[in-house]
C-alpha cells in the first residue's frame, strides 16, 4: 500500500523543488558509468595486443632478413670473388631499400690486407636497440668442391619500423573499444532512455524538419521535471545554431558562387603548370646526360651506355670496340691562345668525330678536359681501326690552326684503340685499361696516329 500524504512528503511547487536540487550534469554521471565498465578491457585490451604485435613485428622483420639473406648470398659472393665493387654496391643499395632494414654491412676478405667493409645505413639509424639483427658468412665456389670464405654479410633491422608496425598494429583496440562501446549501449540504454532519448528525439524530429526557409522557428521541449541541465543547453544551442546557420548559409552561397567562377580557371593553370613542369623535366634530364661545352654525351651518360653494351656484348656473342681520343699539345693551345679559343676548339674536334661516326649505334662522349671515348658496338679491330683512323682525318681535316703543335700546324688527335672479344670476353675496367695503354703508345710514337694494344701504331705525323 501506498503511504498517505503528509505533510512532510506534501509536492512541492516546482520552482521550490528546482531551487534546491544540486546540478548534476548528466554527461558525468554517464561518463563514472562507462569508465568503470571499459577500465578493465583498455588495460587488457593494450597489453594482449601490444605483446602480440611486438612479437609478431620481430618475426616478421627477422623473416625479411632471412629472405635478403637468401636473394643475395650467391650474388654477393660472385661479386666478391670478382671484385665487382660495382655490383656490391648495386646490392648493398638494393639492401638499404627494405624499409625494415637500417644497416647492411659487406666484410670482403682480401688475401694479405684488412678486410674491406661496404656500408650503408638509412638517414636517422641508430644502434639496432630491439631490432634484429643477421651475420651470415659468404662463401664462394669457383670449382666444384673449391669452398672459399670471401667475405660476410650483415643485416640489422630498423628499431622505428617496429615501433612503426606497433602503432599500426595497436589500432585494433579501436575496434575492441568499438564492440565495447556496443555492450555499454546496451546496458545504460534503460536508465539514458528515461532521462535523455524521448527528449532527444524531439530535437532530432525538429532538427529533421529545418529547411533554409524556416530556420526561425525555435525549439520547445515539454518535460515534467524542469530542471537546468544539458537538455536545456542543447535547446537554446539549438536556437542559435539555427540563427547561426541561416547566416552561414546566406554567407556560403555567395562563396559557392565565387568557386565555380574560379574553378575553371584554376583547371586551366593546372594543366598549363603540369605541361611546363613535365617539359622542364625532359630538359632536366636530358642536360644531366650531355656536355655542356660541346654537346656530346657527358661521362655519366657514357657510363650508362657501356654498361648497356657491355651485357649486350656477353649476351650477343658480339666484339665491342672502345677508343680513347686525346687531342695532342692542347695544353700549349690553351696556354698560348686562351682558354676561350681552347673551348671553341674542343666545339670544333667534337663537331669532327660526332660527324666522322656512320653507324646510329656508335657513341661519342666527352670524358675528361681534351679527351673523348667512342664506343663501337659490334666492331672488331679490322673496323674499329678503319674508324680510328677516319676519325683522327676528319680531325686533322677540320684545318684547326694550332701553332705550338710539335706535330702539325693543326689540330691533331691521338686515339688508342682496344676490342673485347667473344671468345676472350673482358670488364670494361680491363678494357678502357688497355685503350689507355694503346693511346699512351700512339703518344709515345709521335702523335697523330692510331694505337691498338697489339699492333704498332698507324697515321702520319705531318
Amino acid at each position: 500500500m501506498e503511504a498517505p500524504l503528509s505533510p512532510d512528503n506534501a509536492a512541492e511547487p516546482p520552482e521550490a523543488s528546482r531551487a534546491g536540487l544540486r546540478r548534476r550534469p548528466l554527461g558525468l554521471r554517464l561518463v563514472w558509468a562507462t569508465m568503470a565498465f571499459c577500465a578493465i578491457f583498455i588495460v587488457l585490451s593494450v597489453v594482449v595486443f601490444t605483446g602480440l604485435a611486438w612479437t609478431q613485428g620481430r618475426e616478421r622483420m627477422q623473416a625479411e632478413l632471412v629472405q635478403i639473406e637468401q636473394a643475395s648470398a650467391a650474388t654477393l659472393s660472385k661479386a666478391i670473388w670478382e671484385l665487382d665493387r660495382e655490383a656490391l654496391q648495386a646490392h648493398v643499395q638494393s639492401a638499404i631499400r627494405v624499409p625494415s632494414v637500417g644497416h647492411v654491412a659487406v666484410k670482403v676478405a682480401l688475401a694479405n690486407q684488412a678486410p674491406e667493409v661496404i656500408e650503408q645505413m638509412r638517414d636517422g639509424w641508430s644502434a639496432p636497440g630491439w631490432a634484429p639483427s643477421r651475420t651470415l658468412e659468404l662463401a664462394y665456389e669457383p670449382f666444384p668442391g673449391g669452398r672459399q670464405v670471401v667475405g660476410e654479410l650483415q643485416l640489422v633491422g630498423d628499431e622505428r619500423v617496429l615501433w612503426q608496425r606497433l602503432r599500426e598494429a595497436l589500432s585494433s583496440i579501436v575496434l575492441v573499444q568499438l564492440l565495447q562501446s556496443v555492450l555499454l549501449a546496451g546496458l545504460i540504454m534503460a536508465i539514458f532512455n528515461r532521462m535523455v532519448t524521448v527528449h532527444v528525439q524531439r530535437v532530432a524530429l525538429h532538427l529533421a524538419r529545418v529547411r533554409p526557409g524556416n530556420l526561425h522557428g525555435l525549439l520547445q521541449l515539454q518535460r515534467v521535471e524542469q530542471s537546468q541541465d544539458e537538455l536545456s543547453d542543447l535547446v537554446e544551442g539549438v536556437n542559435q545554431l539555427q540563427y547561426s546557420l541561416s547566416a552561414y548559409l546566406e554567407q556560403q552561397q555567395r562563396y559557392e558562387q565565387e568557386l565555380s567562377a574560379h574553378r575553371d580557371h584554376l583547371a586551366q593553370l593546372v594543366q598549363e603548370r603540369t605541361s611546363e613542369l613535365e617539359t622542364a623535366n625532359q630538359r632536366l634530364q636530358d642536360l644531366a646526360r650531355t656536355d655542356a661545352l660541346t654537346g656530346l654525351s657527358n661521362r655519366r651518360h657514357f657510363d650508362e651506355v657501356q654498361g648497356i653494351e657491355m651485357r649486350r656484348t656477353r649476351r650477343d656473342k658480339v666484339p665491342l670496340a672502345l677508343l680513347i681520343c686525346d687531342v695532342d699539345f692542347f695544353k700549349a693551345y690553351n696556354d698560348h691562345l686562351g682558354h676561350a679559343a681552347g673551348d671553341e676548339c674542343l666545339r670544333m674536334v667534337s663537331h669532327a668525330l660526332r660527324t666522322g661516326l656512320i653507324r646510329a649505334g656508335d657513341m661519342v662522349a666527352r670524358i675528361g678536359g681534351e679527351e673523348f671515348a667512342v664506343l663501337l658496338p659490334g666492331a672488331g679491330l679490322v673496323g674499329a681501326s678503319k674508324v680510328a683512323e677516319r676519325l683522327r682525318e676528319a680531325v686533322q681535316a677540320s684545318a684547326i690552326a694550332h701553332p705550338h703543335s710539335a706535330v702539325s700546324a693543326v689540330v691533331t688527335v691521338s686515339i688508342g684503340l682496344a676490342v673485347t672479344h667473344p671468345e676472350e670476353p673482358l670488364e670494361f675496367d680491363a678494357l678502357y685499361r688497355l685503350a689507355d695503354e694503346a693511346l699512351y703508345r700512339a703518344k709515345q710514337a709521335g702523335r697523330n696516329r692510331v694505337a691498338d694494344p697489339v699492333a704498332q701504331p698507324q697515321g702520319a705525323s705531318t
